[in-house]
């Protein structure tokens, strides 16, 4: 096993002599794009296995123990595979049940395989744990893997201190890569601090680390979300004129969201009509699900469906994703015919059930106030045996709430409190300050309280659109995320 990882670990080196990791084998950045290759057929049946299991809360465990108990083995490189998908598609928990399953089967673990692990622990646990689990690492092991994999982690939690102060240690320790280095740019693109960026950007230039395609891609995502034009405009042209730099479909959906956020809508169109002829590869489907929501944003039906019909007819399947993309589009574009039809067919391809997807539908329900199609939908999916999450009640309290139907609300809303599931559910500040006030009206303090416990740090202070909000989504990171 241990010739077998370090066989793929040669196999994944770049020319700079790291690993680029991305939606990689070992730990992920948000700073690096790989194109994907789907898993291959010999994985299949493993893959299979654990593929349709969407419930966060399942462990993989049995599924492996199953699988050696038929007497078939488990291939380190296999699960390596696996794990990468997994990841792509954000299904963190799984794998991290994996990772630790893999390295409880191996005596000794290499960097990447350390890295991969403080990658995944700091999504799924958050990033103290990441860090518990660092001073765990051997000292003879902790190279630029994995100490860039922690820096990592800090960047993508905006621990800005901490990661300045890690990075500083690098530099030092000579272990700044260009990979460490997009790492802190995309630090400063989160937290919005332009001057240190373009100061790291050009300590790069200085110190001659190579700038490679994500260094560009995120100075040209930060400049996009002020928006600052000229500056963005300046790299994209940068991009295009480089003959070792190959722009593709991302950087114009980047300078899309740019002219948006700055009140240039045919501009906007201009980019993302571009962008369609860079779509190429493996890529295909991430494009046209980021081009279906993008062409929402701007109140183009037409290409919605338009790009959702040759999304179609390229793939013989549609997944999740897929569907998330045309029925969020179709709800925004108030479209409520078309994304009940889009959800009615959703549901007769046998997917993975995850109600993020109807409960798109049962909000534009919601805000349209026809609150009995949702509340049938919600019934009828129920009485199958699904499961609704805290997200799918909360929807209902603030609908309630918006028709003055408040013992309706709190009765939902002791829903929300007991749901086991609250992943994505974000409270209203003024919804539920109203709830409260109406439950200590009627002296329930006790309650009042369970609901304050339940939810601390779920609340959120409603924030005001400014009408682009779908340029907004479009940052780097999703980009990043989406590509495969």
């Amino acid at each position: 096993m241990i010739m077998m990882m370090m066989a793929l670990l040669r196999s994944c080196k770049s020319s700079k002599g790291y690993i680029s990791i991305s939606r990689g084998l070992f730990y992920s950045t948000e700073t690096s794009i790989i194109q994907e290759k789907p898993i291959p057929k010999k994985n299949d049946n493993l893959y299979r296995r654990i593929s349709p299991v969407g419930d966060p809360n399942a462990s993989m465990i049995p599924i492996l123990e199953q699988w050696e108990k038929e007497g078939k083995s488990v291939k380190i490189e296999q699960l390596i595979v696996i794990i990468k998908s997994l990841r792509k598609f954000n299904r963190y928990t799984h794998a991290l049940q994996l990772s630790e399953w893999m390295s409880k089967k191996r005596t000794k673990l290499h960097p990447a395989g350390f890295a991969v692990h403080l990658d995944l622990l700091s999504r799924v646990e958050g990033v103290e744990q990441a860090e518990n689990y660092f001073n765990t690492i051997p000292d003879e092991v902790k190279n630029f893997q994995v100490y860039g994999a922690l820096l990592n982690c800090y960047s993508s939690t905006k621990s800005l201190e901490k990661a300045e102060s890690l990075s500083e240690k690098m530099k030092q320790m000579g272990m700044m890569t260009t990979l460490s280095y997009n790492s802190m740019l995309n630090l400063y693109k989160k937290t919005g601090d332009i001057k240190k960026l373009d100061e790291t950007y050009q300590e790069m230039i200085e110190t001659g680390i190579s700038c490679d395609k994500p260094t560009f891609y995120i100075r040209l995502s930060a400049y996009a979300s002020l928006p600052n034009i000229e500056a963005m405009e300046k790299v994209l042209k940068r991009m295009e004129e480089s003959s070792t730099l190959t722009v593709d479909w991302n950087a114009y959906i980047i300078a899309s969201g740019g002219y948006s956020k700055s009140n240039k809508p045919e501009k906007s169109y201009e980019m993302l009509q571009k962008s369609e002829g860079y779509i190429r590869g493996n890529s295909k489907g991430a494009a046209w699900e980021i081009l279906i929501r993008m062409y929402a944003s701007l109140g183009k039906k037409d290409d919605v469906y338009r790009i959702w019909n040759l999304y179609k007819s390229s793939w013989s399947k549609v997944y999740n994703r897929g569907y998330s993309s045309v029925i969020y589009a179709l709800v925004k574009l108030d479209d409520i015919d078309g994304a009940e039809k889009m959800l009615t067919e959703w549901e007769s391809q046998n997917l993975s059930f995850d109600f993020r997807i109807p409960n798109m539908v049962i909000g534009g329900y919601c805000k349209k106030g026809i609150l009995g199609k949702a509340e049938k939908y919600v019934e009828r999916v129920v009485g199958m045996g699904k499961v609704a999450p805290a997200s799918t009640w909360w929807l209902f309290v603030a609908a309630y709430v918006r028709e003055g139907e408040m013992e309706k609300a709190v009765e939902v809303l002791r829903k929300c409190v007991v749901a086991e599931d609250k992943r994505g559910c974000r409270l209203d500040q003024d919804v539920f300050e109203k709830c409260v006030e109406y439950l200590k009206g009627k002296g329930e303090l006790e309650l009042v309280g369970e609901i304050e416990r339940s939810f601390e740090g779920r609340i959120r202070v409603p924030r005001i659109l400014d009408g682009n909000e779908g340029a907004e989504s479009q940052d780097f990171d999703e980009i990043e995320e989406s590509n495969r």
